[in-house]
This record gives C-alpha cells, sequence and structure tokens, in this order.
C-alpha cells in the first residue's frame, strides 16, 4: 500500500473554533475586527496519581481463569486414500506403459477447539472439525485427553456434539449466554488453540450481528468480531465479559489463513437449540439429533428494486416465493408473495436469518411475525412445526451390481429437504450418503444428487428406483444436482 504524506492526510480547519480553557469573546463589529480575549481562569488542577495497581489495571483475568478451563483441545484423525505413483493418472503413461494408480494409506489429522458445556462431559464444536474423523481426542486444559465419542454432526448449523467419559468427574462449563443480548461494539475474549501453540485468549469487540452470507448454511447468522481468530480456533468459545458463551468460534475471511481481523461465531442461542435436541435424545434412549423448528416456505432477500415493485418504503425483509400446504406459514395464512419482516421483534433480511430465528424456537412455540400490508403491515401468530415426513423415508442402501449400489437414498419430504438444505417443494429420490469403496463413489454420486429420470422412467419413489435398478443392465440415467441436469449412460 503506498504511504500518504503527512500533508495529503492533514485535515485542513476553517472558521471559528474554541481552543479547551479559552473562551472567545465572538462579539462583531461592523467594519472593525475586534481582537480575541482571554476568559478569566481558575487556579489549574492536575490530575491525580493513581494511587493503587487497581486504578490502572483493567484486566480480564478473572474471567478467564472462570471460563478457560471449560475450553478444550479436539484432534480428529482420519486415514485417506492417497496416489502414490504420479504418473498413474496420465491416459499416455497408462495406455502405453501399463501404470496402475498405486494407492497408499495416509494420516490426516485436523485440530480444532471445543467447549464444555455440561459437567459430565458433553463437548459442542464445528462439525468441519470432526468431519471424516475416525478417532476423536479431546484434550482438557490441564493436558489430560479422553477419547470422544460424536454424538451428533450436523453439516446443516456447522455444530457437532461429543461426549467423553468423564469417570464420575466433574468438569468445568462455560454457561450459556443469551446472543440476542450481544451488541455490537461490546467487548468480547475467544478462547482456542490456534495453530496448536496451546490454550489462547484474545480481546476485541463485536463487530456485526446477524451476517448471513458467510457460508452455504441454511442456519448461517453469525456474530462477527474483530478478536483474533486463526486456524485451530474453530469449535472454540466467544465469550462476553461476565464470562457467558456467545457464540462457537467457527470461521475466518483471510487471503492469507491468518487473522485479519474478521471472525464469525455461531451464537449461543442455537448451539443451546443444538445441545437441548441432543440432550433429549440420550434421554429418551434414542439415537441424539437435532430436529430444528420449519416455517414451510421458500423466499428470498427484498433489494431495492424489490421494494419498489412492492411499493415499500424501504428495502429489507423477505419476500416469500413457495408455501408448502399445511406448513406453519400456510395454516397462518401467510402466501406467496407476501413479505415477512421481523420476527418478534427482531427484523429478517433474508431466508437464512428467517430460519436461524425460527430455529431458536421449539416446535410448538408461537411466534409473532409482522407481515408488510399497506403502510403499517400486520402481525400475524405463526406456530411452528417440525418439517414432516410425507412420503415416508423408505430409507435403503442400494445393493446389487448397478450405477447407484452403494448410495443410501430417501424419498424426498420436507424433513429429508431440509437436511440436505435443498428447496422446500422438492419432490424425487435422493441420495443421502454414498460409501467410499461402493460402485456410486467411482461415478461420482454424491449426498444431495436428486435421481429424476433412468431409461425413460421419471423416479418418484424408493421403491420405484429399486424395480428400474433391477430391471436390466443398461441405464440412461437424468441426476439433478443443484438445479442443474447430468446425464450418465452405463452399461452393466
Amino acid at each position: 500500500m503506498k504511504k500518504k504524506s503527512m500533508a495529503a492526510g492533514a485535515l485542513a480547519l476553517t472558521g471559528l473554533f474554541t481552543l479547551p480553557g479559552l473562551a472567545a469573546d465572538t462579539r462583531a463589529v461592523p467594519g472593525k475586527a475586534e481582537p480575541l480575549r482571554m476568559a478569566p481562569q481558575g487556579p489549574r488542577t492536575l490530575p491525580e496519581v493513581p494511587s493503587s495497581m487497581g486504578q490502572v489495571q483493567i484486566t480480564f483475568a478473572p474471567v478467564v481463569k472462570r471460563v478457560a478451563p471449560g475450553v478444550v483441545n479436539v484432534y480428529a484423525r482420519s486415514v485417506a486414500q492417497v496416489q502414490v505413483n504420479p504418473f498413474a493418472s496420465d491416459p499416455f503413461f497408462s495406455q502405453f506403459f501399463g501404470a496402475t494408480p498405486e494407492m497408499r494409506q495416509r494420516v490426516q489429522q485436523s485440530l480444532g477447539s471445543g467447549v464444555v458445556v455440561r459437567a459430565d462431559g458433553l463437548i459442542v464444536t464445528n462439525n468441519h472439525v470432526v468431519e471424516g474423523g475416525t478417532d476423536i481426542v479431546v484434550a482438557l486444559s490441564d493436558k489430560r485427553e479422553f477419547k470422544a465419542k460424536v454424538l451428533l454432526a450436523d453439516p446443516r448449523t456447522d455444530l457437532a456434539v461429543l461426549k467423553i467419559d468423564t469417570h464420575g468427574e466433574t468438569l468445568p462449563v462455560v454457561p450459556f449466554g443469551n446472543s440476542d443480548a450481544v451488541q455490537v461494539g461490546d467487548l468480547v475474549l475467544a478462547i482456542g488453540d490456534p495453530f496448536g501453540v496451546g490454550q489462547t485468549v484474545t480481546m476485541g469487540i463485536v463487530s456485526a450481528l446477524a451476517r448471513t452470507q458467510v457460508s452455504a448454511s441454511d442456519y448461517q447468522f453469525f456474530i462477527q468480531t474483530d478478536a483474533a481468530i486463526n486456524p485451530g480456533n474453530s469449535g472454540g468459545a466467544l465469550v462476553t465479559t461476565d464470562g457467558r458463551l456467545a457464540g462457537i468460534n467457527t470461521a475466518i475471511v483471510s487471503r492469507s489463513g491468518g487473522n485479519v481481523g474478521i471472525g464469525f461465531a455461531i451464537p449461543a442461542n442455537l448451539v443451546r437449540r443444538v445441545v437441548e435436541g441432543v440432550e433429549g435424545g440420550l434421554k429418551n434412549g434414542g439415537p441424539a439429533s437435532v430436529q430444528l423448528a420449519w416455517v414451510g416456505a421458500s423466499g428470498e432477500a427484498v433489494d431495492s428494486a424489490k421494494a419498489a415493485a412492492l411499493g415499500l418504503a424501504k428495502p429489507g425483509g423477505v419476500l416469500i416465493k413457495d408455501v408448502y400446504p399445511g406448513g406453519p406459514l400456510g395454516k397462518a395464512g401467510i402466501k406467496s408473495g407476501d413479505v415477512v419482516q421481523s420476527v418478534d421483534g427482531a427484523a429478517v433480511d433474508d431466508m437464512q436469518s428467517l430460519n436461524y430465528r425460527t430455529a431458536t424456537h421449539r416446535s410448538g412455540d408461537n411466534v409473532r411475525m409482522h407481515v408488510a400490508e399497506g403502510k403499517s403491515g400486520r402481525d400475524v401468530t405463526v406456530a411452528l412445526a417440525l418439517p414432516p415426513e410425507n412420503p415416508p423415508r423408505e430409507a435403503q442402501t442400494i445393493g446389487g451390481r448397478n450405477p447407484l449400489t452403494g448410495a443410501r437414498v430417501e424419498n424426498i419430504s420436507p424433513a429429508t429437504a431440509t437436511e440436505l438444505q435443498m428447496d422446500v417443494m422438492s419432490k424425487g429420490v435422493a441420495i443421502m450418503s454414498v460409501n467410499s469403496s461402493g460402485i456410486a463413489a467411482n461415478y461420482g454420486f454424491q449426498p444431495g444428487d436428486i435421481v429424476r429420470n433412468i431409461n425413460g422412467t421419471p423416479i418418484e419413489r424408493v421403491g420405484q428406483l429399486i424395480h428400474v435398478l433391477n430391471a436390466g443392465n443398461h441405464w440412461d440415467m437424468v441426476v439433478e444436482r443443484n438445479g442443474r441436469r447430468l446425464t450418465l449412460s452405463v452399461d452393466g
């Protein structure tokens, strides 16, 4: 960056101004310049010299001492197959010299942080910290290490919940705060293990709230901070100065990979809902799961052009596009073309913020949504619900020998579409997961792919898909991925 000279950066002052301690006599006499007079002043009072360390020292040490033991390190170990022969992927060498891929196992380890949220060893971290990991190890602040079990890994929220066996020992906990009470300008502390150097505390302020254009999640709604966050901080704690959890540090914006003062944290209110879902599953003896409340609609942000076309005074709100029949918005009378501007008084500016405000409530809760209408608008009470599994999932892993062998498929319902972050009105059969060693993985199928057509037959249910796959040994397939149609032709 080119440096500016002092002259270029100087601020020019013009007009009358008063220096501190001087009172300017501004009485004007026509045609005559009046001299500047000094007002009489009393004796100057010198500032008092601090008499104790407490008067000169501002410290967060008591807060850190209380909170830091509840922040842990998380190590996720995975084994990946890597290609050793550099010529194996070259078609020329493969054809003329018979080069074949030589694979070797390589151990990969990711490093992150986590937060103890329950004294018996329940820990929250980021999904991307543990994703793909086979061995998860948690290191406490006192250097003791424990093997951890992944109770929940949720890509939608980028949160994961781990459990370690403390053998009856009570661990220090970071208590939840109310992230809706956090304001821009509040001081916050980020605690984690950046670059594996050891537990580190940094300080900054809340730079912004409700950041929604950071990731691809349907529930992105981040707290932005300038507290230094670096690789390894992911999953660590963002705490307020009273020692409560404001959020889980999750992402940074950086061209170099290091801190540039733009970090993001998942708000504590959403983290608490995910933890409550896991606790509910454990209490009922079933698998840990998180089911977030759903509005049953899709929508888009209202920009200046849309606001003008809709006759709104200013941009803002969510323009509802599609409403699921019988869903929460449909039952409340909100229809396609309406603009939802707030939820319980909190403004919403895009579909992500509407999903977030919904997800922090429980199914069955009533929320008040303000819908634009004329100059004043109207308030609508919406009873939140869980996305229904209609049609039933019919989950199956494809066997036999065909292009989808090793893929787990389900019928698309609102529940499935929500899990895969699809459009609420999606229908058909979706691929939920793919076995990395199966035939489907070799053909490049991915979770979220929708099987639309095989050999000219539209695919609507799992049973129909399996019947068509087993009907012959040639498959002309049409698959939808992120709104694009892909084709594949395979002979058995």
